[in-house]
């Protein structure tokens, strides 16, 4: 394993921590509710949804943090502006940590920021996401609404390599700056089947220079390959897990691990890869975990 010369920052949001060098603290885990054609929600457009289903899905991941050692920060996703208000208000009540708003458009990400600084909950929620391309109306909302962390999302289509990416964040931070976003989560962004390595090698690169957490949504590479070939799901679950790994392997302190239903066998492989990881960062450099919940304590017990 290696560690960081550059001082990494850690963020604590909402009394979740994440950052920090290898090893350190557990990678926290984003998972996904209120997805498009997600089957617990009745009707996108009003915002009806199963609301036992949802405390269930909630429930078991809240049972595999404790399990683990893995914190969480709940994706709360919305298709539609008039909806957003009931998703957010259910899981701001039902959880005791931070959620990211994640709308599907601009004018819902809006509604989304513009609801959280009416009902006081900006210093709870992560802005999902900024990029290169957003317009003026979504910056002046999210500078209104006092929103203090963001995920930056690395997104160059110009220039889809390590380096493209590197120069996107360059953007996106001067973005963020002027926002006074002051805990910048950077997704280091898949664009393709083959990104998990140049995401991953891009994960490294930007603690290297810049110290800031970073992390992706890895799964997305696997999805779309799936979509093109039959990966049963077995074959899958096993993609997803290596795509994962890998990323911790070379530091990630975040995974976007994607629909809230994979939490189960997404929480299994990270915590073993972040108590691996652990391990090997204590022998080497004798950098010990800044938690007594971090996965090398809890996940090898009966």
């Amino acid at each position: 394993m290696f560690k960081f010369e550059r001082e990494q920052k850690i963020f604590d949001i909402a009394g979740v921590k994440v950052g920090g060098q290898p090893g350190q603290l557990p990678t926290v885990m984003i998972g996904s509710i209120f997805y498009h054609k997600h089957k617990i929600v009745v009707d996108e457009r009003t915002g009806e949804f199963d609301r036992t289903k949802a405390e269930e899905l909630l429930k078991k991941e809240e049972e595999l943090m404790d399990r683990t050692g893995n914190p969480r920060i709940v994706d709360v996703c919305c298709s539609y502006p008039e909806a957003f208000e009931k998703f957010i208000d259910f899981v701001a009540n039902s959880i005791d940590g931070p959620f990211a708003i994640d709308g599907t458009t601009e004018d819902v990400r809006i509604a989304g920021a513009k609801y959280v600084s009416e009902v006081g909950l900006s210093d709870r929620v992560i802005y999902n996401s900024i990029t290169p391309h957003i317009k003026e109306s979504e910056l002046l909302a999210i500078k209104e609404a006092k929103i203090k962390s963001a995920i930056l999302l690395t997104l160059n289509t110009r220039n889809p390599t390590i380096s493209g990416r590197l120069e996107a964040l360059e953007e996106l931070l001067n973005i963020a700056n002027s926002l006074g976003i002051e805990k910048p989560l950077v997704d280091t962004t898949v664009l393709d089947i083959p990104d998990p390595g140049p995401v991953s090698k891009t994960i490294y690169r930007v603690k290297e220079k810049y110290g800031l957490p970073a992390g992706a949504g890895i799964h997305n590479a696997v999805d779309r390959w799936r979509e093109r070939v039959k990966l049963d799901s077995q074959r899958y679950t096993l993609a997803s897990s290596v795509a994962n790994a890998l990323s911790i392997i070379m530091g990630a302190d975040f995974v976007l691990y994607g629909p809230i239903e994979n939490a189960p066998e997404a929480y299994f492989a990270v915590s073993l890869a972040d108590a691996y990881v652990s391990y090997s960062m204590r022998q080497e450099y004798r950098l010990r975990p800044l938690t007594e919940k971090h996965p090398i304590f809890r996940i090898f017990r009966k």
